[in-house]
């Protein structure tokens, strides 16, 4: 894991985003923050289970399924079987320690 605290996210909404093998936040600050950074981890669990390239279409895929229900991007986005594993499981700093492979499935 390379932690990153990147400009290009200065002018988002966006806390942090994971892409294997880095985790880039917005403001160094951030890397303080053991919720958004445990959120991350687990995001990259995820990635390295999918094998990296199959996370993102899956990813992407499962976004663009659910923007067509709900016709809302942010309910989209938290309704993405990833992102609801790692919302429910971040602030439980021993998760992954415990987390069995291919748990996101079970938030699909």
């Amino acid at each position: 894991m390379i932690i990153i605290c990147q400009r290009l996210l200065k002018n988002t909404k966006i806390s942090g985003i994971t892409l294997f093998p880095f985790i880039l936040l917005r403001k160094k600050e951030l890397r303080h923050n053991p919720i958004l950074i445990n959120h991350e981890k687990i995001h990259l669990r995820q990635q390295l289970e999918l094998l990296i390239i199959p996370f993102y279409i899956w990813y992407l895929s499962e976004y663009y399924i659910k923007y067509l229900k709900y016709k809302n991007p942010d309910l989209a986005y938290r309704n993405i079987s990833f992102e609801r594993e790692a919302y429910k499981n971040d602030q439980n700093l021993d998760y992954l320690k415990k987390r069995k492979w291919w748990s996101f499935i079970s938030y699909l």
